[in-house]
């Protein structure tokens, strides 16, 4: 059955509805999408000038920066027009558009986490075979499925939510178009969307999760039962505690946020912890690969001096 909503436009309400606060959240939020580009654009920029960083490890995390790029950029350039615009619409197509590329970016993300939990437990746990599990091909396999897998997880939601009914109010309360939001405005049966939601998001929101927490313990298994000098043991788990850092970063507040019910939610509440999966998170990740990785901040030394 095709939509037949007659919503044309949606308006977006923001952040808040304080006008007095709006000149400085656009001052804060222009400042961390800056820190996002920049910060995201230059760990990807070494990653692939400098052959020393030419290693499984460092091609996911050249993947999660561009990612992290891609992600903000999807809402935060719009919550910024918005600041400054007293209209704040979006259209229909635009609005179903930002859904699909949020789930694709998140969703993708969210996989590319459990691969890179998969790569630190080959390299721990499997050393002498890491160079032939983990061959270039192998990544290459890996961070197509996963990109190739979010789209398509995305275009479902986004082809659910375009064949709602929307008659009612147009007004979002959040500051980009995602599915609870929406979800709130339809007219009509909403039950398969809300069991989509509830179901698949559930799983690829706890899936990589889980899988990322199995490869820790067996890491942190191997580690106590394998490995008999402490400074070894240290060496290798702090070669994961960045990535454990920005795990715990990126998943908490999602899955807070989407294994609840649209009912028993709060939209301030969403809104809340939505700014952190889509600013706080993206511009703490270079910040944590770069002050506790020494390959990583070697090789900007290297960059800066071949720049002088």
């Amino acid at each position: 059955m095709p939509n037949q909503t007659s919503v044309t436009e949606f308006l977006l309400l923001g952040v808040t509805d304080i006008q007095r606060l709006q000149p400085f959240l656009f001052v804060l939020f222009l400042a961390i999408y800056f820190v996002i580009v920049a910060g995201n654009g230059a760990i990807l920029m070494v990653v692939v000038s400098d052959p020393r960083l030419h290693s499984p490890m460092y091609f996911f995390l050249g993947n999660l920066s561009c990612l992290d790029i891609c992600y903000s950029t999807v809402t935060l350039p719009k919550m910024l027009e918005n600041f400054l615009s007293s209209h704040k619409a979006i259209s229909f197509l635009g609005c179903i558009s930002q859904l699909h590329f949020f789930h694709f970016l998140g969703s993708t993300e969210a996989m590319l986490l459990a691969m890179m939990a998969f790569d630190r437990f080959v390299a721990i746990c499997k050393p002498l075979r890491y160079t032939l599990i983990m061959n270039h091909q192998v990544c290459t396999q890996m961070a197509v499925t996963v990109w190739i897998t979010g789209f398509l997880y995305a275009l479902l939601h986004s082809t659910m939510t375009s064949r709602l009914n929307f008659c009612g109010s147009n007004h979002i309360h959040h500051f980009f178009c995602d599915i609870k939001p929406l979800l709130i405005l339809a007219c009509g049966n909403i039950e398969l969307n809300q069991w989509l939601l509830n179901t698949v998001t559930g799983t690829f929101a706890m899936g990589p999760f889980f899988l990322t927490l199995l490869s820790y313990f067996y890491i942190i298994i191997y580690l106590f039962f394998k490995t008999l000098s402490c400074s070894m043991l240290h060496k290798a788990l702090s070669t994961c505690a960045s990535h454990f850092m920005v795990v715990v970063l990126f998943f908490a507040p999602i899955v807070f946020t989407y294994t609840r019910s649209t009912s028993g939610s709060s939209m301030d509440q969403d809104r809340i912890i939505a700014i952190m999966y889509t600013a706080v998170t993206p511009v703490l990740n270079p910040l944590i690969y770069t002050l506790r990785n020494k390959q990583v901040k070697g090789a900007f030394r290297r960059v800066i001096r071949r720049s002088l």
